[in-house]
């Protein structure tokens, strides 16, 4: 999947707004309702709507309770002391907050930081999964778990797979070959003794 697929699912994401504007009606939308719109009113409206209202300075967005920087540090020291991937507090993380931080960063409480913690809780997880991809393939497995990834890291990550897998595919041969060639040395010992055997124990012709 293209990242901007990916961005575009992230997009559908909801999301709390407060309109400066009044609208009675319903909108219909394929994702489901919203509205009325009530200015000053909260409303819970879908990540891209909410964007296209902000540029047209129609909206303020809320933060979204899991993007708060304490929460952020608390993940970021998690992420940091454990061997594995930990959930994260949304399965957009990245996508959401560049979005938010590229439309409405007036909006967003202490933006700078979230951004920095955003950037490094990507950055470890990234590198953690770099390692991940490394030790299966030096470990000779056929198969590996991990939990808690994102579509966006899984999708990073991509490029790296077919690299290791045929390395992967290049060890195992090369072990079915060393496999191969001692089976047939010890075959071919075992038929020598069987002949020494023979040739010791049975009596000759012109006996």
């Amino acid at each position: 999947m293209d990242p901007s697929e990916i961005e575009f699912l992230a997009e559908k994401t909801s999301i709390e707004m407060i309109p400066n504007f009044n609208h009675t009606s319903v909108i219909h939308l394929i994702s489901g309702d919203v509205g009325p719109f009530r200015a000053g009113l909260p409303i819970v409206v879908p990540l891209w709507l909410a964007l296209n209202l902000k540029q047209r300075n129609k909206c303020r967005i809320l933060t979204p309770e899991w993007m708060d920087v304490d929460k952020l540090e608390e993940k970021k020291e998690e992420e940091k002391n454990s061997k594995f991937f930990t959930k994260m507090p949304h399965e957009h993380y990245l996508e959401v907050t560049r979005l938010l931080l590229n439309v409405a960063s007036d909006d967003i409480n202490r933006a700078d930081e979230i951004k920095t913690l955003i950037k490094d809780l990507w950055d470890m997880r990234i590198s953690k999964l770099r390692s991940s991809v490394d030790t299966f393939v030096n470990s000779g497995g056929i198969h590996a778990t991990l939990d808690h990834l994102t579509q966006l890291e899984i999708n990073s990550i991509r490029p790296l797979l077919p690299d290791a897998l045929n390395m992967l595919q290049a060890l195992q041969q090369g072990s079915d070959s060393e496999e191969e060639e001692d089976t047939s040395q010890n075959t071919t010992r075992q038929a020598n003794a069987t002949d020494s055997f023979l040739s010791a124990s049975l009596p000759s012709s012109g006996e």
